[in-house]
């Protein structure tokens, strides 16, 4: 299987110009690295009707291509169950009835962060799970061994993260986020994995049911993020941060590219030009202030 980068966004809305930078990342790094480029459209949750098509058509804006076609993630639920499946067989899931306030309300392990879960339905017994199924649908649960996982990444080094026993399928039926993202990677030959650096407490817990499905562990480059003048992370209620917005104030998407380009210590023009010169540890290694309102 080739190897390969990706973007994966959720079609909520427009892509701001914090997506459309680590986008432009995740392109560098794959293309620098003689990898394939995908785009992945996570849409397992809180998707907008034509948000899709917008966020592929900004991307192509600013110069970012791909290969092949673009992958859905409701078009893989059957992968999502095999995975889940294979997990339950090993004794590795359990079925989980706490509500979201028990979880912030119920005392945390030691050292475990807030919202960490603290075990509450794992050692259930039948009857007490046959019970509860009666009054809640039940999450499925990892079960798992570990405390905490250790990952390398390109930008951070070695990063230590809490494991607790995340969720793998909500009480809805819909797939996690943290078994989808594993899943996907593996099945699509991803092993290099470029985000936000906000998500990197959250890979520790990827890696560590990757070795549990027995998945490569992609390669890691968590990237800083774009922040507004308080050094909060941009969001649409910042002004004008997509390629919409600052169309109508008179900047179009070749501008913007050059913007986001330049932030990042490379030249302006066409992502070509300055993947001539990329090299990760040059980059900034913090966060970047949205000159624009």
């Amino acid at each position: 299987m080739t190897s390969a980068g990706r973007f994966a966004p959720s079609p909520s809305g427009q892509l701001h110009v914090g997506n459309l930078r680590t986008a432009i990342l995740a392109w560098m790094f794959a293309w620098s690295t003689g990898r394939q480029f995908l785009v992945r459209v996570e849409n397992l949750d809180r998707a907008r009707a034509g948000a899709e098509e917008e966020q592929l058509r900004d991307l192509a804006a600013i110069g970012v291509r791909w290969d092949g076609a673009v992958v859905r993630q409701t078009e893989r639920e059957p992968i999502y169950a095999d995975a889940i499946a294979r997990l339950t067989a090993a004794g590795l899931t359990y079925e989980c009835f706490c509500t979201r306030r028990e979880i912030q309300e119920a005392p945390s392990a030691p050292h475990a962060p807030q919202g960490a879960y603290p075990g509450t339905c794992r050692y259930l017994s039948p009857a007490e799970v046959e019970f509860r199924r009666s009054s809640r649908p039940a999450a499925i649960r990892l079960r798992a061994w570990t405390d905490e996982w250790t990952v390398k990444d390109t930008l951070h080094g070695s990063y230590t993260g809490i494991v607790d026993d995340f969720v793998l399928r909500r009480n809805d039926g819909v797939t996690a986020y943290n078994l989808a993202v594993v899943v996907d990677d593996a099945a699509q030959g991803i092993d290099q994995v470029v985000r936000g650096d906000d998500l990197l407490p959250s890979t520790p817990r990827q890696a560590y049911l990757a070795s549990l499905l027995e998945m490569p562990v992609p390669e890691y480059a968590h990237v800083p993020l774009v922040v507004n003048s308080d050094g909060i992370r941009l969001a649409k209620r910042d002004g004008a941060v997509t390629l919409n917005d600052l169309a109508q104030k008179g900047i179009p998407a070749e501008t913007v590219r050059d913007m986001l380009l330049e932030s990042l210590g490379l030249p302006a023009g066409p992502l070509d030009q300055a993947l001539v010169v990329f090299n990760p540890m040059n980059l900034p290694r913090e966060p970047w202030i949205w000159p624009v309102r």
